[in-house]
């Protein structure tokens, strides 16, 4: 039988991992750990040092790249184990990823369980996925070169991939889940939805921008930025021209972070009043209103994680939150849309 219940099964497994690798990658970021394997070996990489020699040579191939020299040229041994283990985890769990799609993949095309349509899509989420392993790497390498960090532009390519590959993931589960309770799509509705859908996009990608520049340590204070003033006032022009400020200064994309909040705050109510003014299925009302919930929450989050200036465990909660308001809407969207 194709397209049977093993394979939403497998895509959902997919998606679990997806989640686990951004939260341990968030993690990762917070800890200032993404540096701490400047090379990449696709298998010896899965095996961390394993005595007290492959440690030290470890570690002497870290002290010759920026992050040590700049950075964390007070750290011994100890200390740079603690930063390795997220980033090995991290890099474990992405291959545990890469064989997760790809044996039961092979597996699924070789008994013929999967239609034409589930093929090509499975074969897009293996490109996706092949991507995110580059965007990976090409991240890192960028904080290997004459800087002790990330570039913030590579940092939010890799996590929107790895969001994106998620909401496809998710999207081809749910079409092999609804495949025989399909419906007219309500093409206004799927239009507010699309739109909030791109403002929350961008509003990853700023919070990527957020934290690949570490601007959530700055303007600590809200509803306003600093003492009460206003953006002509609070927004500190670093670069020129001016606009750079907002995609690469630390108080311009803080800036951009905070007001297009309010933007999915408010795309979200409209379309969960205008929702309210139609006959919808179980399924249509239930996503709704989990989106509603999930946005108040993400936005309070945002607020606390800014306020007590972005504490590991707030900053992945914080992350958590936008990944399932992005599960969220891609539920709605998927149902408004077939």
């Amino acid at each position: 039988m194709k397209d049977n219940k093993k394979v939403v099964y497998w895509l959902l497994t997919g998606c679990a991992l997806i989640f686990v690798m951004v939260v341990v990658g968030g993690i990762t970021r917070l800890t200032n750990s993404g540096l701490s394997i400047s090379n990449y070996k696709l298998i010896h990489g899965v095996i961390p040092p394993m005595n007290q020699q492959e440690w030290v040579e470890a570690f002497e191939l870290y002290k010759q790249y920026p992050e040590y020299q700049k950075l964390h040229y007070h750290f011994n041994l100890e200390d740079f184990k603690q930063i390795y283990f997220w980033e090995w985890i991290h890099r474990v769990i992405g291959r545990l990823i890469g064989v997760v799609f790809i044996i039961p993949f092979l597996y699924f095309l070789l008994r013929k369980q999967l239609s034409k349509a589930t093929i090509r899509k499975a074969s897009i989420l293996l490109a996706l996925g092949a991507f995110q392993g580059f965007m990976g790497w090409y991240m890192v390498k960028s904080g290997l070169v004459d800087r002790p960090s990330v570039s913030h532009y590579r940092l939010a390519a890799h996590l929107m991939t790895a969001f994106i590959t998620f909401a496809y993931s998710f999207w081809v589960a749910l079409d092999i889940i609804y495949k025989n309770n399909v419906k007219p799509a309500v093409p206004k509705m799927k239009n507010w939805i699309w739109a909030g859908m791109i403002v929350l996009i961008l509003q990853i990608t700023w919070g990527a921008f957020v934290a690949g520049l570490d601007a959530g340590f700055i303007h600590n204070s809200w509803p306003l930025m600093t003492d009460g003033k206003w953006i002509h006032e609070t927004v500190y022009i670093e670069l020129e021209p001016v606009w750079r400020n907002f995609i690469a200064g630390k108080s311009g994309v803080q800036f951009v972070h905070r007001y297009l909040a309010w933007f999915v705050v408010g795309f979200i109510v409209i379309i969960w009043i205008k929702a309210k003014k139609l006959s919808l299925t179980k399924p249509q009302k239930n996503g709704i209103n989990s989106v509603l919930i999930i946005v108040c929450l993400q936005f309070l989050l945002g607020i606390f994680t800014l306020i007590y200036q972005v504490p590991v465990w707030l900053g992945v909660t914080h992350q958590v939150g936008a990944f399932f308001l992005l599960a969220s809407m891609t539920f709605i969207l998927h149902r408004f849309s077939k």
